[in-house]
């Protein structure tokens, strides 16, 4: 599939077709880590999960590497690993 550019010769955008969107990446893909921490999450309606709450915390930097050496979603790996110490030790 030929893709025509976005933009035109003085810089405006064209209307993006279906075919387009199909070529988006997800925003977790093309941002850096950086930027997603900052980036609101969209509330989808009810959750049957708890709220999530952001705060700061500091971690050693070889557990950091493991967890983000598993890949995407390792903060969910974080939180997981940390419920099921605090189950373990209720």
């Amino acid at each position: 599939m030929s893709q025509e550019p976005l933009t035109n010769e003085n810089g405006e955008v064209r209307e993006l077709t279906a075919d387009d969107m199909k070529l988006f990446k997800p925003t977790y893909e093309v941002l850096p880590p950086e930027i997603l921490a900052v980036l609101p999450v969209l509330d989808r309606g009810t959750h049957k999960v708890r709220q999530k709450i952001s705060a700061t915390v500091w971690f050693d930097a070889d557990i950091l590497e493991y967890f983000r050496a598993t890949g995407q979603n390792w903060q969910t790996r974080i939180n997981e690993a940390l419920r099921e110490h605090v189950v373990a030790h209720q």
